[in-house]
């Protein structure tokens, strides 16, 4: 799953494809990678980010997702979104896919949502969706993030296990779980939620692992967020091993050459 924000202020690419013509030629360049999806955000997670109007979400997505449906018709789009009018309008332009960081629970300081996220969803029948975990919301995530019960993995199971639920008595039958690294969680807490990723495939669900430039990374090793690409790639054959089933990257062409590694290992057995 290749990423394309069209935001002034995400942390690793914002201002960079909020053109449509620089965003078309970044799709481009990861369709012709190996990207299997596009995963495309007109609202900025990272921790701090302030908040945006719903009407300012859809100018930045709508002429970038119309343009994107016309030039690669074959391409399949994710649209990260937490807002059930924007999914609406997106989904009836084309887009194939809603990923959303709040797994359809509001959350305080975000505005434009609305308790019918999964119904939306399950309106358009076939429709995947990606249901992720976050301690808080993006402006308070990181300030403090605790887990009383002592085990971040648990907490994690717990929340899919409520979310899976209630999408699945909403009618949504296709879903993928997202862990939420970086989203209200410490170093230790990601690291150990990474080691966890195995014990999260046994919700018998496909597990998405979006690590791509986090601070997970960087602040450990003390860099640059585009230096620690090594370590990702080394981290997303470790995440496969474990049998996640989804890599949400910045850098496509490197992780398609982790998943052709990863497929020849599998060919020759598991431990």
């Amino acid at each position: 799953m290749g990423i394309l924000n069209v935001t002034p202020d995400s942390f690793s690419d914002g201002g960079r494809y909020q053109e449509v013509s620089a965003a078309l030629r970044r799709v481009e360049e990861m369709l012709a990678q190996g990207a299997d999806l596009i995963d495309l955000g007109g609202y900025s997670s990272r921790p701090g980010a302030e908040d945006i109007a719903v009407a300012e979400e859809l100018r930045r997505l709508s002429a970038v997702t119309r343009a994107i449906r016309d030039r690669f018709p074959e391409a399949l789009l994710s649209i990260d979104t937490f807002r059930p009018a924007v999914a609406r309008e997106m989904l009836d332009m084309g887009a194939h896919l809603i990923n959303d960081i709040t797994a359809g629970l509001p959350r305080p300081h975000l505005s434009g949502q609305d308790p019918d996220m999964l119904a939306t969803v399950a309106a358009y029948g076939d429709v995947p969706y990606i249901m992720m975990h976050m301690q808080g919301d993006p402006a308070t995530m990181q300030q403090a993030p605790a887990y009383p019960e002592g085990d971040v993995t648990q907490a994690v199971w717990l929340f899919m296990v409520e979310r899976i639920q209630a999408a699945r008595a909403a009618g949504i039958k296709d879903l993928v779980i997202d862990p939420g690294f970086g989203f209200g969680k410490s170093l230790d807490h990601n690291y150990a939620l990474f080691q966890g990723i195995r014990r999260l495939t046994r919700l018998n669900l496909p597990v998405l692992v979006g690590i791509s430039r986090k601070s997970m990374l960087y602040r450990l090793l003390d860099r640059k967020p585009d230096e620690v690409l090594p370590v990702a790639s080394a981290l997303h054959l470790s995440a496969l091993q474990q049998g996640a089933r989804l890599l949400r990257v910045h850098d496509v062409a490197e992780a398609t050459d982790v998943i052709r590694v990863f497929e020849m290992l599998q060919t020759h057995g598991t431990l």
